[in-house]
């Protein structure tokens, strides 16, 4: 008896210390993921003269707060703001529409080519973006579509291949006797998309919505590629405006990315659940 309880005692011990070193680790690297964010703080609130003074000083010696007023006046952040909406939310419905649709296809439905279809889809993901931009540039400035959204707006309408590929993988893991079932009450397939795909790959669409929306949130190359006009300019490029040839005003571009980082963080705040659930339920089998 006594023998049994020592053993346990070690497992135990040996769980409680395995566990303290995974959340040991866990937290330097949490510790050194944050650095970088707690930098671009800090800098946002300095003078200029302290950017670059040696040694570093985390904390200002005198918090500079009108840079966060500047990058409103100077920047028209707001309107960069509205601007990079207007690209992102109609791509982000539309697009994921689209994609989950598309995904419900090569998951469940049966139809001759669909799994060469599939690999073809697939193998349009090695393409590098770099590749395809002087001809995408080409076209649409034949279609007379530059200094304009729509070469941003449009062409994620028509869905991404990779998100394809994240929503089969999830929609082929739901059993097949839910679909046999709504075959039998008399459902076709698009009524069985809309009322039993959509609402069981709630996970994935809002995993695959905050990855969407961060990527044309963030995007920079694309607006800077189609757009000329200054009052069209997403919120990135209005970042990029503080930076010049002769003189690049470093407090002003941290100050406005902490402003920019605000609805990002926000919506990963209120959907981090179904992110982590969307993640861990998408397998890569099949």
């Amino acid at each position: 008896m006594s023998t049994t309880t020592a053993t346990g005692r070690k497992v135990k011990t040996g769980a409680t210390l395995a566990n303290t070193v995974v959340y040991l680790l866990m937290i330097i690297g949490g510790v050194i993921m944050a650095v970088p964010f707690l930098w671009m703080l800090s800098t946002s609130l300095k003078p200029d003269g302290e950017v670059f003074s040696y040694p570093p000083q985390w904390i200002p010696s005198t918090f500079a707060w009108d840079n966060y007023k500047l990058i409103f006046t100077d920047a028209h952040m707001i309107r960069g703001f509205f601007n990079t909406m207007i690209v992102v939310i109609p791509t982000l419905v539309i697009g994921l529409f689209a994609c989950a649709l598309s995904a419900y296809a090569f998951a469940k439905l049966r139809f001759p080519g669909r799994d060469k279809l599939f690999m073809t889809l697939v193998g349009t993901m090695v393409i590098p973006g770099a590749v395809m931009m002087i001809p995408a540039f080409i076209m649409f400035k034949t279609f007379g579509w530059t200094d304009s959204w729509k070469p941003l707006i449009i062409p994620g309408m028509f869905g991404a291949p990779m998100t394809i590929f994240f929503f089969r993988q999830f929609i082929k893991q739901l059993p097949d006797e839910l679909e046999d079932a709504a075959k039998i009450d008399g459902m076709n397939p698009f009524g069985i998309f809309m009322k039993i795909i959509i609402p069981l790959t709630k996970p994935a669409l809002i995993t695959q919505g905050i990855l969407s929306f961060n990527a044309g949130y963030n995007d920079y190359l694309g607006p800077l590629i189609y757009l000329n006009t200054p009052e069209k300019y997403t919120l990135q490029l209005e970042l990029a405006s503080f930076s010049s040839y002769y003189v690049t005003e470093w407090t002003l571009i941290m100050a406005g990315a902490v402003v920019a980082l605000i609805p990002t963080l926000i919506l990963f705040a209120f959907a981090q659940r179904f992110f982590i659930e969307g993640i861990a339920l998408t397998g890569i089998k099949g």
